[in-house]
């Protein structure tokens, strides 16, 4: 295998820049995840950037780091993820006439009643990020999977839109091109998740999505096989992480430890006085607390935030969750113990952990983590891409990484 197979997924969003390095995995069809990094980046918050040399520095760190675990190999190129609170979704409808003796539909008919779709007025500081065909009808005919081949004369479609803010697309895109690297695409990033994680069965019967990141929560709702809403909230689980800092006057990260380890779980009256150990805020002294306590940090933020996910969905296609089968979580906030039996609880939904599946992508098991959820789609995601439009070359291999960093040094200079 040579650098020319390699594909990277980065993920830029909620504090955290987040890289994998992988590669398609001969005669399987499957993507092999080579290794990866997720390091913090106060450059970044919910997803914006609000320091470009904090987030070039993370992006650096990220891609430097992930191409160290993967066995010192070096990429050029990444696969880019966007999120945060200034992505705005909906959908639209887009049609065409066909005027041929022939009728019979082409590519090139589905792809010009797509661009006719995405045709829409929007402020100068926003752009179309991503289109993604829901469905199409052949003289009226609704429900047709792929039109091509058909015979018709009006072709029409139903589309997701996702669109973005110009200005904060321009200071990611310039934060990885400071860093040394090209963008062969940026996608986003919770439609390359759900693609990954919501199996087919579910996209079709319905689901629910919810990412949940460090500062930004993303929610997507699956129905007929295809995305019908998305949603990019600013509330995360460090909200929850914070709480428990102030509460029991500690360090953010032994917060968090104690967050994913403890958790809400233990509710009965039996395990309320468990008592957990922790250091305190300097580190040196230690302090004690009930699991009863914790959780009165904890469970009032868990609550919150599954009721700002319940209000948004009342002004969603799905304002009484009819037709959702289940819901899926990821992200680093669904690491947190009792988070599946707390939302199927506060949700009234049977509720998972989103998992890549063994004949998608296949790797150390710490890859698949749900805090690589994204940066997994990504690179799921470019493999299949690749795949379908059979390019052999994704990826150029000529930057070596010393060039890579010295030409990144010479844009700092000038």
């Amino acid at each position: 295998m040579g650098n020319s197979d390699l594909i990277a997924g980065l993920d830029m969003g909620s504090g955290r820049v987040t890289c994998l390095i992988g590669a398609p995995e001969p005669g399987t069809g499957r993507t092999r995840v080579l290794g990866g990094a997720s390091v913090p980046c106060p450059g970044i918050s919910g997803g914006g950037v609000i320091s470009i040399i904090e987030a070039k520095s993370a992006v650096e760190r990220a891609i430097g780091d992930a191409e160290a675990a993967a066995g010192g190999v070096t990429v050029a190129d990444v696969v880019l993820g966007a999120r945060g609170t200034h992505l705005r979704s909906f959908n639209n409808k887009g049609a065409l006439n066909i005027s041929r003796t022939d009728r019979e539909i082409t590519s090139e008919d589905v792809r010009a009643v797509v661009a006719n779709a995405a045709t829409i007025p929007l402020s100068p500081d926003f752009e179309v990020l991503q289109v993604v065909p829901q469905s199409y009808s052949l003289d009226r005919q609704r429900g047709v999977p792929n039109p091509v081949g058909m015979e018709g004369r009006t072709l029409e479609v139903d589309v997701h839109i996702v669109t973005a803010s110009t200005s904060q697309i321009n200071c990611l895109t310039k934060a990885v091109t400071m860093a040394g690297f090209d963008i062969s695409e940026i996608v986003c990033g919770l439609l390359a998740t759900g693609d990954l994680l919501v199996t087919p069965e579910e996209k079709d019967l319905g689901a629910l999505l919810l990412d949940l990141g460090g500062q930004s929560l993303s929610i997507g709702i699956y129905s007929q096989g295809r995305i019908r809403y998305s949603r990019e909230i600013g509330i995360g689980s460090d909200f929850i992480t914070r709480d428990l800092a102030v509460g029991l006057r500690t360090s953010l990260v032994t917060a968090e430890r104690l967050k994913i380890a403890h958790g809400i779980t233990g509710r009965g009256p039996e395990d309320g006085d468990l008592e957990i150990e922790f250091h305190r805020q300097d580190g040196r002294t230690l302090g004690k607390v009930k699991a009863r306590e914790m959780m009165g940090y904890l469970i009032p933020r868990v609550e919150e935030i599954f009721s700002v996910v319940a209000d948004d969905l009342q002004g969603s296609p799905y304002p009484d969750l009819a037709g959702i089968g289940g819901l899926i979580l990821t992200g680093g906030g669904s690491l947190m113990s009792g988070i599946v039996p707390a939302a199927e609880e506060l949700m009234g939904l049977e509720t998972r952990i989103g998992m890549a599946r063994p004949e998608q992508v296949v790797g150390d098991e710490k890859w698949l983590s749900p805090v690589y959820a994204t940066a997994l789609g990504l690179l799921a995601g470019a493999d299949s891409a690749r795949r379908r439009k059979g390019i052999a070359r994704f990826i150029p291999s000529h930057k070596s990484a010393w060039w890579r960093r010295f030409m990144a040094f010479l844009r700092d200079l000038f």
